[in-house]
């Protein structure tokens, strides 16, 4: 099979109608903080143990197309000793992985970050595949303040995002391209769509500079939402800030756009979905790709106990299904004690 049919095949696989990705890639220290809010200590064992149970949920399929996994959980087996990506593949669901390593500080730009990790990429791409991963997933932050970004942060962020995704493609791996509009802070939600078109506008300008094919990646922002020290949006108010910005930047040639839930919580992150859905058709399928907001009802059930799987496994199938509603404006906030 060529490059691009690879690309083909897993763009088609992942950008479904009615279904989104579950985001299960956080970091040793991300998920020792999950794990903490549930009372369980973070270990290899019980990191395999909780993924294993969530992972192989009955009929998860139905409505997540595709996982992001950290590296840790690329090369694990479940429970019953299936290496995860078979498992995953055998309920229908594309395995990927989380390629950077992390962000720090820029230099010479106080109060913004980069992210690291290109260094070795191709060798590592190389090395996922064999693991059977068909898709990466690489994550860039931008802050907010009246000063941040800098032009310099978000030109550079951009580079990154850029040069990720074209190395992806030339192994025929499809990018899953995230730059991250962060919601800390008390900024306004007119601040919050000026940051996020000037970060998308850049980022499409860096990928037509490096030659990556739009048609083949899929892209994950941040909703537009104030920050989250100010006055919440209405569901609506969030749907009409970040559809006016994303006809502005977005080229339509990109398939699909997967919405990071940034802090909000399982159900904002699901009612927010569903008003931009509810806006009538667009030129990219809509979509989600949530961690903790799809996870976080599982954690508490789970709660470091295996006797409690299939109430964990019910707990993410809800949220799952919930989402797979959002898709098509089909959700209500009824249907949450249901």
């Amino acid at each position: 099979m060529s490059l691009q049919e690879e690309l083909v095949n897993t763009i088609n696989d992942l950008v479904q109608p009615g279904k989104g990705l579950l985001a299960a890639d956080e970091s040793h220290p991300t998920i020792a903080k999950r794990f903490r809010a549930v009372g369980v200590e973070s270990s290899a064992e019980k990191r395999r143990e909780y993924r294993s149970i969530i992972l192989s949920t009955p009929g998860l399929g139905d409505y997540i197309s595709g996982v992001i996994l950290f590296e840790e959980t690329l090369g694990q087996t479940s429970l019953d000793d299936t290496p995860i990506p078979e498992l995953l593949e055998s309920a229908g669901m594309v395995p990927g992985i989380k390629v950077d390593k992390g962000k720090g500080p820029l230099a010479n730009a106080p109060g913004d970050e980069i992210t690291w990790g290109l260094d070795g990429l191709e060798d590592r791409l190389a090395t996922y595949k064999e693991q059977g991963a068909r898709f990466a997933k690489w994550r860039d932050v931008f802050h907010i303040s009246p000063v941040l970004p800098s032009r310099q942060a978000v030109v550079s962020n951009a580079e990154v995002l850029a040069r990720y995704a074209a190395i992806c493609q030339n192994q025929g791996v499809v990018p899953i391209v995230e730059p991250e509009v962060l919601i800390d802070g008390d900024h306004t939600v007119e601040r919050c769509a000026e940051v996020a078109e000037d970060v998308l506008r850049e980022v499409f300008t860096a990928l037509y500079r490096h030659k990556v094919d739009l048609r083949y990646m899929v892209l994950k922002p941040s909703m537009v939402t104030p920050g989250k020290e100010s006055p919440k949006a209405t569901p609506e108010e969030v749907a009409q800030w970040t559809l006016d910005i994303f006809r502005r930047g977005v080229p339509s040639s990109v398939p699909g756009i997967v919405f990071l839930s940034g802090g909000q919580t399982p159900e904002e992150a699901t009612d927010n979905l569903n008003a931009i859905n509810s806006m009538g058709a667009q030129p990219w399928e809509l979509s989600f790709s949530y961690g903790r907001a799809l996870q976080e009802p599982a954690q508490k059930a789970w709660a470091g106990h295996v006797e409690n799987s299939e109430a964990a496994q019910a707990a993410l199938l809800k949220r799952a299904r919930l989402n797979s509603l959002a898709r098509s404006g089909e959700y209500s906030p009824s249907m949450e004690n249901e």
